[in-house]
Formats: structure tokens, C-alpha cells, sequence
């Protein structure tokens, strides 16, 4: 018999709802940069009450995605070029941490047996010969997969806590510039490295080397800084950002 449904599931739910609409709606330039955003006019919008919109509001505001403005509400945030690329390098900064905390309190192979498992599956998805190529899509939820499990090697509660909110805006996650990179002469050149890498920090966690696995994964994150540097300078590339409407290039001087 399914527990009937109390007031605090069905307030988080429709919190969840306006979240994702809203959120869906900025990184599909629904709502454009600079655009204000009232609870009243989500209210209308969604079809929800205040208290859900309020609540999603506010969280949209602590991923980033929105800024409070003095008369009221809320305004859609754009992002420098220089703020994301501060964000992908914290980013790096919490994964080589991570790695490091790994391979010093050591991890038993059967932990191991997960990622070692999915890099697996990058391999032959690499060898079916779809990268460059339609096999990005498939490759996306591979590599989301491959980092969420090596966040997870450390054991630290707080350190994961930190990283979703350094990944909460839509740049920084491992997986933001996957997509643009399908676009790029240079995406298997990239695409291999990236492995390599993957493949190196796994051993060098398994072999408790904390300065090396540390520095592999800051390495790693360098590859996103790249791929974002590349898609800047390639127009399909860069429409195939998620959020691409919310960068605001760098105007050269």
C-alpha cells in the first residue's frame, strides 16, 4: 500500500517542478540574460503558489543562475569568460583533492571495480568508431559517470557538498563542453587525452599516490578550459553549449 502523500513531499515537489522549469527555461534562452523575474510573474507562468516559486527562486540564486536586484525579484545572470574558467579550475581543485583523499586513505578493488567498469565502456564506445561523432550523446552520461564515481572514492560528505555547489552553474560541470568538443577538427586528439587521464588518476589511486592522482584530475579539468577556449572560436561549436546565451565573450581590446 503506497504511504499517502504528506504536505512537505508535495511542497518539495512542486519546488523540484518550478526549479527545473525555471532553470530549463534560462538554459534554453527562454529567459535571456538580464531578464527580471518576479514570483508573481512564475506564479502565473507555472501555475504554482508562492511558496514552491519562492523556494526556487532562491535556489536558483545560489547555483548562480540569478542575481537579486534592489527593486525586487530577481535578473538572469551572464557569465564572463574569466568567471567560468575560475569556476572549471575550483572545479579541478575539488576533484584533485578528492583523488588525492582516495588514494591516501586507499580504496579496495571492489570500490574500484565501478569505475573501472564504466572507463571500460568509454573504450568501446571510443572503439565503435562514433567519436568524433553521433557517439557524444552516449558519451556525456559515460563521462558524468565516471566523475560522480570518482567523487564518491573519496568518502567525504563535505568535499561532495562542495563540489555541487561549485557545478551547480552549468559551465563547470565535467561534462559542460562535451557536446561544443563534438564540433571541434581537434575532439578525438582531445577525447583521447581525456582517457588517458581518466585511465592514469584510477592507477594512481589504486597505487596510493596522492600528489599524482591530485594533480591528474587538476590537469583534467584544464581539458574543459580548452574545449570552452575552442568552442569560443567556432560558432557550431559554441551553439552546442548548454546555456551558450548566458557567456558573454571577452571583447578583444
Amino acid at each position: 500500500m503506497k504511504a499517502p502523500e504528506t504536505f512537505t513531499d508535495r511542497s518539495m515537489s512542486q519546488t523540484v517542478r518550478a526549479l527545473l522549469a525555471i532553470r530549463e527555461w534560462i538554459l534554453e534562452g527562454e529567459l535571456p540574460p538580464g531578464e527580471r523575474i518576479s514570483e508573481l510573474s512564475m506564479v502565473d507562468r507555472i501555475g504554482l503558489s508562492r511558496t514552491p516559486i519562492r523556494a526556487a527562486l532562491i535556489r536558483l540564486e545560489e547555483e548562480g543562475l540569478l542575481e537579486a536586484i534592489p527593486s525586487g525579484g530577481y535578473a538572469v545572470r551572464a557569465f564572463t569568460e574569466k568567471e567560468i574558467f575560475e569556476a572549471i579550475e575550483i572545479r579541478g581543485l575539488l576533484e584533485g583533492m578528492g583523488a588525492r583523499l582516495a588514494a591516501e586513505r586507499g580504496v579496495s578493488p571492489a570500490q574500484l571495480r565501478p569505475i573501472r567498469k564504466c572507463l571500460g565502456e568509454i573504450d568501446a564506445l571510443i572503439a565503435e568508431g562514433r567519436l568524433p561523432g553521433d557517439g557524444f550523446s552516449d558519451y556525456v552520461p559515460l563521462n558524468a559517470r565516471f566523475h560522480a564515481l570518482l567523487h564518491g572514492l573519496a568518502d567525504s560528505g563535505l568535499l561532495m557538498r562542495q563540489m555541487e555547489r561549485a557545478t551547480a552553474i552549468p559551465f563547470a560541470s565535467p561534462s559542460a563542453f562535451v557536446m561544443a568538443q563534438s564540433q571541434l577538427a581537434e575532439a578525438r586528439v582531445i577525447l583521447t587525452i581525456a582517457q588517458e587521464q581518466h585511465r592514469a588518476v584510477v592507477e594512481a589511486i589504486e597505487a596510493r599516490e596522492g600528489a599524482r592522482a591530485e594533480s591528474l584530475m587538476r590537469e583534467h579539468a584544464k581539458l574543459a578550459i580548452r574545449n570552452l577556449r575552442l568552442a569560443l572560436e567556432s560558432r557550431p561549436a559554441f551553439e552546442m553549449i548548454r546555456g551558450a546565451s548566458l557567456i558573454r565573450p571577452s571583447v578583444p581590446a
